[in-house]
């Protein structure tokens, strides 16, 4: 999860350009989670440690831990920090990323800190839907169509897939990109370059 201030891209290509006005027009802030990474890391070999986590979960994605606890780390980081216009998040971060617009409606976070205008989700999935139980705080997050601009990023070969699927279709007008692999940050072809800068130019009005 992050703003996050995005490298500069190097090259003459069009797909470089197109990540150069990419980078150019978001102002992005990278944040850690509040707690050390358990188990093996699926980043391991790709980034090095340390490794956080957002909150704690059980076997079955089922039951959740320390999840209240992450929700204030975030706001008072927001707080401090900001003002922040969205959120953008990957895994675990894509996951409480994607709820915290409803939530936030709901009443139940983010209560002191201005609406989220858009969000960013890079292989999520959706709290109460096919794979992942709710934490209590969330129990209304997706209970009608989610309002909130967003940008969904879902890999083929990710075992996130179909959550992903699922949780871009509880957003309205949702913008969504496939690509080829499986749970990574991907990098973009020309084609989901191009549907991000479109996200962007909508949300550059809000």
């Amino acid at each position: 999860m992050g703003s996050e201030r995005a490298p500069k891209s190097s090259g003459n290509s069009s797909s470089d350009g197109g990540r150069r006005q990419c980078s150019e027009k978001l102002d992005l802030v990278f944040i850690d989670g509040p707690y050390p990474g358990q188990g093996k890391s699926d980043v391991k070999g790709f980034y090095d440690p340390p490794y956080y986590e957002w909150f704690q979960f059980s076997e079955d994605f089922q039951e959740y831990y320390n999840f209240e606890e992450c929700l204030a780390y975030i706001e008072d980081y927001m707080i401090k920090q900001g003002p922040f216009d969205g959120l953008m998040g990957f895994s675990q971060g894509a996951i409480i990323s994607s709820a915290l617009p409803g939530m936030q409606l709901d009443g139940v976070a983010l209560t002191k800190v201005p609406k989220i205008k858009y969000v960013i989700i890079m292989s999520g999935g959706k709290f109460g839907g096919s794979m992942f139980g709710s934490p209590k705080l969330a129990v209304n997050a997706f209970s009608s169509p989610v309002k909130c601009s967003s940008l969904h990023i879902i890999g083929e070969e990710d075992f996130l897939k179909e959550p992903g699927i699922e949780l871009s279709e509880s957003f309205v007008d949702p913008f969504v990109i496939h690509h080829p692999k499986g749970h990574t940050i991907a990098r973009l072809d020309e084609k989901g370059l191009k549907t991000t800068l479109s996200f962007i130019e909508k949300i550059d009005k809000m």
